[in-house]
């Protein structure tokens, strides 16, 4: 078999590898994924006055006839909230608007030191909105007074789609990776899709290997983090209160058989605190958490080191 072949570049502040294991189609798959994330951010990005969703919203309260990818985009997002009660809750696009995050993370001040800086404690209760959410054939209904933001489920959406696209289209092996997301599909390399997971170079990091067709992501308190009003922010909200929730976990990462479901669980247990690990644990889901202080704390599905993870990926 040939060695795999490489392209990287950035897109919504993150950085994309697509890798594939026949060098001769890197071209053709590198237009597919891009093509794939110009669908997505076209249809749902918040930082964008003429995508579909920003176009349509003043008519959303009443019902709107919507595309077949923000379709794809918004079952996504509200079957991650029905699977987590919430906790990955699609209706925060006012709160993160509100605490500053209005525009692409690059353009946000992060100048000051987020490890001391305070964090905004003040807890107002705010309810479950996603539960009025509603599709109904091409129609959305939306709550008047709500915001929907896809981000966090449509990157990871935008990343299966992309990795299924590839090898469908170009009969090859492949692995897209939107940063902390990554599918797969098609044949894998004879040395299997080798993957280290580590955040950021302070953090603990593992080797792994994924099985063709597995995906995996991974969630992160360290990144997209930016100061408003004299607060430190992240943005990965506590959909109770529509603040970010309590750091406890660094990173969490998660291994499924879609990047949507890894994205999913990995995003919610970020929010569960220490809550997620028997949560996880008692679903069966192959999880790797890293704590505060850099400690690693895994679910019994995830392999010890040195790891080969393709006998457990893409089982669940």
């Amino acid at each position: 078999m040939s060695p795999e072949a490489r392209e990287d570049w950035s897109i919504w502040g993150c950085d994309v590898s697509v890798v594939v294991n026949d060098p001769t189609t890197l071209a053709a798959a590198g237009a597919i994924v891009r093509d794939v994330t110009r669908q997505v951010d076209d249809a749902c990005s918040r930082f964008r006055n003429d995508s579909e969703l920003a176009r349509l919203a003043s008519s959303l309260p009443g019902g709107a006839t919507i595309s077949p990818m923000l379709c794809t985009l918004v079952d996504g997002a509200l079957g991650a909230a029905f699977l987590t009660d919430g906790d990955v809750d699609p209706t925060l696009g006012n709160e993160l608007a509100r605490l500053g995050y209005d525009r692409d993370i690059g353009q946000l001040y992060a100048g000051a030191d987020l490890a001391t800086a305070p964090m905004d404690i003040r807890l107002t209760h705010r309810p479950q909105a996603w539960r009025q959410v509603e599709r109904s054939g091409s129609v959305l209904t939306v709550p008047a007074g709500v915001s929907l933001d896809l981000g966090a489920t449509a990157k990871a959406v935008a990343a299966d789609l992309a990795a299924a696209r590839v090898a469908s289209e170009l009969h090859c092996g492949v692995l897209v990776g939107l940063g902390g997301d990554i599918a797969t599909a098609g044949s894998e390399p004879q040395t299997g899709w080798e993957v280290l997971v580590q955040d950021t170079d302070a953090d603990p990091s593992q080797q792994v290997s994924l099985a063709p067709g597995a995906a995996m992501a991974t969630s992160s308190t360290q990144k997209r983090r930016w100061m408003s009003d004299g607060y430190a922010r992240h943005h990965i909200l506590d959909p109770r209160f529509g603040i970010p929730v309590e750091v406890v976990w660094r990173t969490v990462t998660v291994a499924a058989a879609s990047c949507l479901r890894a994205n999913t669980f990995s995003t919610a247990a970020i929010v569960r605190g220490l809550r997620a690990v028997g949560w996880l644990e008692s679903l069966g889901v192959a999880a790797r958490f890293v704590n505060v202080a850099g400690r690693v704390v895994t679910t019994q599905t995830w392999p010890a080191e040195p790891a080969q993870m393709t006998s457990i990926l893409g089982v669940r």
